[in-house]
């Protein structure tokens, strides 16, 4: 019996990288209707039969000027439900950049754990899967979903980009911003050895946060003379790493690249970035970099297209194909 290929919806502001991962997965993008009222409410419908297909809502969730994140994230709620309705065989949810889940635990008596919450609110829509992209804590994400989820990675896509601008890297040195973060550019660390086939520094800096307010410089590691990638999962406004870039050249580093999942980039990130101290600056499509206006910042700003990525995993989740590479970033 051959399968009807999959079905890949997404609200119409984000229908140009959902159509991006349809053709990579082979699937067909689906059409639906949204409808705003007077006020203020709105309904969004498929608007072609699901029935008994295998369909995917591929949607980050991050605000824009056109719509707030909340607002976003009810209608893509109000869609899923939609298509259950409208009886989807299988339903899977894939989140490049996934909203509200960098509070994944109570630093703070009564403090809120969204991770948790935004997985129930999934949850409570019937889903089969959640597919995202570099959460900020793998743990909390894996512990909040009841139901099955993979979390890709883009360390590989990041690797290919950057190496494509710097075909004979020497001297480098694999850094993280801060303490937590060191298992994540620990791995990044190890595919990059593995690709130059050199052997390749581990640094961090020390970093503490509280009441918004973020201190501490020390920094550990060999950075004396080298190319520091300065890696995270995400750049919301560009303290984190701009204070890393600084701390690095105190320590003797030669330059530092900033390589991130997610680029939400402030209102005040122009102001932030505008500096000498980050050479380059590489983050993939999963939010377009649409609050970055300053030409500087502009011009050292690579954007990496992970839509490939997604369409293959969107391609074996339908097939059951092994997702075990595909989880780590690979390809193969």
């Amino acid at each position: 019996m051959t399968l009807s290929p999959p079905l890949v919806f997404s609200l119409t502001a984000d229908s140009d990288f959902a159509g991006h991962v349809a053709g990579h997965a082979g699937a067909e993008h689906g059409s639906h209707e949204e409808r705003a009222f007077e006020d203020g409410e709105h309904k969004i419908r498929p608007t072609m039969s699901v029935r008994e297909r295998d369909v995917y809502l591929v949607q980050s969730l991050y605000g824009s000027p056109e719509q707030a994140v909340s607002d976003k994230l009810i209608r893509v709620l109000f869609l899923l439900g939609a298509l259950r309705d409208a009886g989807a065989a299988r339903l899977t949810m894939v989140a490049p950049y996934l909203g509200y889940s960098r509070k994944d635990r109570r630093t703070k008596p009564r403090d809120p754990v969204t991770t948790r919450y935004i997985a129930q609110l999934f949850e409570a829509m019937t889903i089969d899967r959640f597919v995202t992209l570099d959460v900020h804590n793998v743990a909390a994400f894996q512990n909040a979903f009841r139901c099955p989820n993979d979390m890709l990675e883009t360390r590989h896509a990041l690797i290919d980009a950057w190496l494509g601008h710097n075909p004979s890297p020497e001297r480098l040195c694999v850094a993280s911003p801060d303490v937590g973060g060191v298992k994540r550019a620990d791995a990044f660390r190890e595919s990059l050895e593995r690709r130059l086939d050199q052997e390749i520094p581990l640094a961090f800096m020390e970093k503490k946060r509280s009441e918004g307010r973020v201190t501490g410089k020390l920094v550990a590691g060999d950075v004396e003379g080298r190319t520091v990638l300065v890696v995270d999962d995400l750049i919301a406004s560009g303290t984190t790493m701009t204070r890393a870039a600084r701390a690095f050249l105190e320590h003797g580093a030669a330059q530092v690249h900033a390589l991130a999942t997610h680029g939400l980039f402030s209102e005040h990130s122009d102001t932030i970035l505008a500096t000498d101290d980050l050479s380059r600056l590489m983050v993939s499509n999963t939010v377009p970099p649409f609050r970055l206006r300053d030409s500087a910042v502009r011009d050292k700003l690579d954007v990496i297209d992970v839509t490939p990525l997604l369409g293959e995993a969107i391609r074996r989740l339908h097939t059951g194909g092994s997702r075990i590479e595909l989880a780590e970033g690979g390809m193969a």
